[in-house]
């Protein structure tokens, strides 16, 4: 059976579809979509998802619009748009790296946000928004000087992996040091910060997000052919006609702003950038970056694994980061037990 599809149209354009990543990215869509409606129905008062429905299109009575619209639409909004920049932030350094374990997590921008968030906690004692915009600034500032330390002649994907891993134990060790500096009000608070979380979003998280992802993502997929044909090497690529250079710092500093600004409204939310992007490479077994299925994916997720946080734990419900960390570890280790079956380590 065919899952590659040419298509023209009457101006003589030539598109390639694949009907199979196609199809995942509507799945991957309609159940991020779907989540989103049971997580919206989901707490102290418990709302059926036809009612959220209705409420959303403007039909709900008084109670039923606030208790969507002003406390749980923004925090699921948030999610989306979180793990949506996860996963094609994350998308992108594996490919650029050309390593599976080329992410965010790995190469130390979560720590390095953290890092922003923690200076203006212990030392300024800084509020919801100075806290936001410090671990955006940390997080730009590490993914800067990952670049130039890993610059020499171009950046290449070993080089930019092992000099992410030594600024992250730098950022890491210097994280555990402002947290010893601080009393325990602020430590507390920079705990349940570093965790990852969705609780307390609103508007205020929603549209700097929207803003971003509705700037970036289009001009991210506008460069997803040169970087497929970046992953054949740079002497093809130079060959094929793409600016090599310039199209894989485009795309590194979209990576770093979709990441800093995901980690700066919910935290370091872990291991969303690392699997939703192998994961949606799995289901389309497709080459290639595969970036619309990772910002699918990244997005159904996180807000997956909100609703389990929520359903699990109710009223005492844990980070979202939890969460998403203990499913991040379990695929990790069944990634490792069917590698090993396979041979291949």
């Amino acid at each position: 059976m065919k899952t590659n599809r040419a298509i023209r149209t009457p101006g003589g354009l030539s598109l390639r579809v694949d009907l199979r990543a196609v199809t995942v990215v509507g799945l991957l869509l309609l159940a991020a979509l779907a989540a989103s409606v049971v997580l919206i129905g989901t707490g102290d008062f418990p709302i059926p998802a036809a009612d959220v429905l209705k409420t959303l299109a403007g039909d709900g009575n008084a109670g039923q619009e606030f208790i969507v619209n002003e406390l749980r639409l923004p925090r699921v909004l948030v999610g989306l748009l979180v793990g949506a920049s996860l996963g094609v932030g994350g998308a992108l350094f594996q490919a650029i790296s050309r390593n599976p374990l080329g992410s965010p997590d790995v190469l130390g921008l979560g720590q390095g946000a953290t890092a922003g968030a923690l200076v203006m906690i212990v030392l300024f004692s800084g509020s919801s928004l100075q806290v936001t915009l410090g671990a955006l600034v940390g997080g730009l500032a590490t993914g800067f000087a990952i670049y130039l330390l890993a610059w020499k002649r171009g950046v290449h994907g070993y080089r930019l992996v092992l000099v992410g891993i030594g600024v992250s134990a730098i950022v890491t060790a210097i994280n555990g040091y402002l947290l010893t500096m601080s009393d325990i009000v602020d430590a507390a608070r920079a705990v349940v910060w570093m965790t990852g979380s969705l609780n307390g979003r609103d508007w205020d998280q929603v549209w700097p997000l929207l803003t971003l992802c509705a700037v970036l993502v289009p001009l991210v997929l506008a460069n997803a052919r040169g970087l497929r044909m970046m992953e054949m090497g740079d002497d093809v690529s130079y060959a094929l006609g793409v600016r090599v250079e310039r199209v894989r710092m485009l795309l590194l500093v979209a990576a770093v702003l979709l990441t800093a600004t995901a980690t700066a409204a919910a935290g370091p939310v872990s291991f969303v950038a690392l699997t939703a992007p192998q994961l949606a490479r799995r289901l389309t077994r497709s080459p290639g970056p595969n970036l619309l299925p990772s910002l699918c994916m990244g997005a159904a997720l996180l807000v997956a694994a909100d609703w389990i946080s929520q359903r699990t734990f109710g009223a005492d419900q844990v980070p979202v980061g939890v969460v998403t960390g203990v499913l991040g570890g379990l695929y990790l280790l069944w990634l490792l037990v069917t590698e090993r079956r396979a041979g291949r380590i």
